[in-house]
């Protein structure tokens, strides 16, 4: 009987030691947050297992579940022997180009001068980012009237200018993505800007008058010490715009609708028409999977080449 006397109240100062009020308050803000984690879970674990599941089915959504029929790699076969796929994906990467390496270096040095050299920064960072918080539905509606052919602002320029065949922009499948990759690069741009002014703030003041004492000129000093202690920013915002522009679908639903002649589809669009106005999510689904791989594969690379570095 004494032993046991003598070991409950042990278990209890070993209880009370373990339940700390840090460890309580621990355990209450994960039970708080505990069903929205289970349900985050259970969603993304399940869609991602039945879209993996539709992918290797044939299913025509207006046939209900009992219409799925499993089909094995078919899906995959005719996506790599679709036309239309090969130029959406085509058109991906032109348009990852034309939207990441240009915008980034066209929003880093605009951030250096707004930083170093002009007045009214405030306004500036304003102006620029109004854009991007505005509806890209608004503002792709305002570039449509920009680039009309004939009555556009844009191509009245350049007509005036001397240039008696302007191009046909979104109408013309040699311009059609080159117009949408402009209107998203401008309506991200003031994003971009931010993130690097928000970076430019953490390099000191002193490395820069080190330099000017060292005979340093504006150049040597964006490229040898702006450039180089910018890199962590750079690379964040190269790995998000990487998947931003393999996730274009907006501004092309709007404007071209993939047009003209598929000059302007890219993977999201396609898997919008094959799921929801063709009603064959399991192809669909299969392309949502090639598109899954991709952004993976990028940004293993990118990472692998950062880490490198």
């Amino acid at each position: 009987m004494e032993s046991i006397k003598q070991t409950v109240p042990e278990n209890k100062r070993e209880a009370r030691k373990f339940w700390t009020p840090h460890r309580k308050e621990a355990l209450t803000g994960w039970l708080f947050l505990a069903p929205e984690i289970i349900g985050m879970l259970f969603l993304n674990v399940f869609a991602l297992g039945f879209s993996l599941y539709l992918s290797l089915s044939d299913w025509d959504l207006l046939s209900g579940v009992e219409g799925i029929k499993f089909t094995g790699l078919d899906n995959y076969i005719q996506m790599f022997q679709d036309p239309t796929i090969m130029q959406a994906l085509k058109n991906n990467l032109i348009y990852m180009v034309l939207t990441v390496p240009i915008p980034i270096a066209i929003a880093l040095v605009l951030a250096a001068l707004i930083h170093n050299s002009v007045f009214f920064k405030d306004y500036f960072k304003v102006a620029f980012f109004i854009p991007y918080i505005s509806s890209i539905i608004a503002v792709a509606a305002v570039w449509s009237a920009l680039f009309h052919p004939s009555l556009g602002p844009i191509n009245q320029f350049l007509m005036d200018i001397g240039i008696s065949n302007p191009p046909k922009w979104l109408v013309d499948p040699k311009t059609s993505l080159l117009s949408i990759a402009i209107i998203s690069s401008w309506a991200s741009l003031g994003y971009t800007i931010i993130i690097y002014m928000a970076g430019l703030t953490n390099i000191s003041s002193e490395i820069y008058e080190a330099a000017e004492i060292d005979g340093a000129g504006v150049f040597k000093k964006f490229f040898s010490i702006t450039v180089p202690m910018l890199r962590s920013t750079t690379f964040f915002l190269l790995i998000t715009m990487l998947i931003g522009s393999f996730k274009v679908f907006d501004v092309i639903a709007f404007l071209t609708e993939g047009g003209p002649n598929n000059s302007s589809t890219v993977l999201v669009f396609r898997i919008y028409e094959e799921g929801f106005k063709y009603y064959n999510m399991g192809y669909a689904s299969a392309i949502s999977w090639l598109l899954f791989a991709i952004i993976g594969l990028i940004t293993a690379v990118t990472w692998k080449f950062r880490n490198e570095e």
